[in-house]
């Protein structure tokens, strides 16, 4: 009638509780041993945890205060614009299959990007996601893959 848990004791508590008749006390019984199981399994994880941060070797220098990013976007286009300090205007085209007719179609989309290597109008440049660093700038220019051609 009553089911059966890991331990003996509680396997006397909810037996007591079910054969009195008293189907509430039976519940309470349950919920109580449920909950003195599952105490002493939560306490030994945190002192693993503990354990772990005190044996772990202190980080190198360099790699103390790295922080991991992850895979950050990049597009390579042309610099359309170079008026502004710091800053200038990007052209990427890509090809895109139209998805009722099948045929490729170019789209442009133009970023602006925060310049600190010179680029001027015409070079190929590479652009990498970043930081918000204006109302409108959130791409870097990380290299000029070719200058322009006069």
């Amino acid at each position: 009638m009553a089911t059966k848990k890991k331990t003996d004791e509680t396997e006397e508590t909810v037996e007591t509780a079910v054969t009195a008749g008293a189907e509430g006390e039976a519940v309470e019984a349950k919920a109580e041993a449920a909950t003195t199981e599952e105490a002493p399994k939560k306490a030994p994880a945190k002192k693993a945890k503990a354990a772990k941060a005190e044996t772990a070797e202190p980080a190198a220098d360099g790699e103390a205060n790295k922080v991991h990013k992850g895979k950050r976007a990049e597009k390579i286009g042309v610099v359309t614009s170079d008026k502004m300090m710091m800053t200038v205007v990007v052209r990427v085209d890509r090809l895109v299959k139209h998805p009722i007719y099948r045929k490729y179609v170019r789209k442009r989309k133009k970023f602006m990007a925060h310049d600190e290597k010179g680029a001027k109008i015409g070079d190929k440049v590479r652009i990498v996601e970043t930081r918000p660093m204006s109302a409108r700038k959130r791409w870097r220019v990380v290299e000029i893959i070719q200058k322009a051609e006069l």
